[in-house]
């Protein structure tokens, strides 16, 4: 599904075939989880290939790093660089782009002084397709920020979407919401959340929350776009008293929800401000967009 004979990946300085990459079995990334990615979407456009916020993607990906104390030395510019040449060598154009940066062997619970740099990337649809989404709220809590980085994309925190992921799958939904520790809406299992009422836009402001890079554009497009949105704390109850709701990330893009637990949200979904903005979002991404300020 993710590779093929002929796939290629960045594998700690060079471009080698998936199949011959290798790692080590005494990682401290397999072992305790100690290793940080990102997701990122290039996109077919008329002038080619374009990577979707590249850089604001990497800068996360370094400050993953830095908080886990994994010496990665590349910049910025160097990754979207080699990005660029990896979708090349594949032949891809729409894609979904997976770095990883695992650690060496080392079973001590202080990091690794050995990096491995990866890049993948693979053809992906949208990551929870187009229908709309029948949602149950987890029994897992989002970690507590005081607990970990939440804001960095450590390989370890995911095993948090994992549980939830099951738990909701196991028991006929799509996808689980987790609320925070102090019972306030946080996000799903891999992407944020908005929920619109009477007319505005509202999403749990950064702190217990992965801040997501389509988050914050969708916040942006709102912005230029006079659609009025807030970040502001919200129970599960105010949420299932909301007219629409919806997901953002980069692997899920702009998604719908039909339902939470046995709350149906009642806005018809071609009529409310998510809709709008996945439509927005899609042009935005592609460099379609055509903003009202524009000269």
């Amino acid at each position: 599904m993710y590779f093929n004979d002929q796939s290629v990946v960045f594998y700690n300085g060079k471009f080698v075939k998936a199949k011959e990459a290798s790692s080590d079995l005494y990682s401290q990334s397999l072992h305790y989880g100690n290793g940080v990615f990102e997701g990122i979407r290039s996109y077919k456009t008329d002038n080619g290939a374009r990577i979707f916020k590249s850089y604001d993607h990497y800068k996360r990906l370094k400050f993953g790093a830095e908080v886990m104390n994994i010496n990665l030395e590349y910049s910025e510019e160097e990754l979207t660089e080699i990005t660029y040449k990896l979708l090349e060598l594949n032949n891809l154009e729409d894609a979904y782009i997976r770095p990883l940066i695992t650690t060496g062997a080392n079973m001590s619970l202080l990091t690794s002084q050995e990096t491995n740099v990866v890049i993948q990337c693979w053809e992906w649809g949208k990551y929870m397709g187009d229908k709309l989404l029948k949602v149950k709220t987890s029994k897992f809590q989002r970690p507590n920020p005081k607990s970990c980085f939440v804001e960095a994309k450590v390989t370890g925190h995911y095993v948090n979407s994992i549980l939830s992921t099951n738990e909701a799958k196991s028991e006929g939904y799509d996808e689980a919401l987790l609320l925070d520790m102090n019972g306030n809406v946080a996000e799903c299992s891999g992407a944020n959340i908005f929920m619109q009422k009477d007319g505005k836009l509202y999403t749990p402001p950064r702190g217990h929350i992965m801040a997501g890079i389509t988050r914050a554009t969708i916040i942006e497009i709102c912005q230029e776009e006079g659609i009025p949105v807030e970040e502001k704390f919200f129970t599960l109850e105010e949420l299932k008293s909301a007219d629409a709701c919806f997901f953002t990330g980069t692997a899920a893009e702009v998604v719908g929800l039909q339902s939470l637990d046995e709350y149906e949200f009642p806005m018809k979904w071609e009529e409310t401000h998510g809709f709008e903005l996945m439509k927005l979002y899609k042009a935005e991404v592609l460099g379609q967009r055509v903003k009202e300020n524009a000269l």
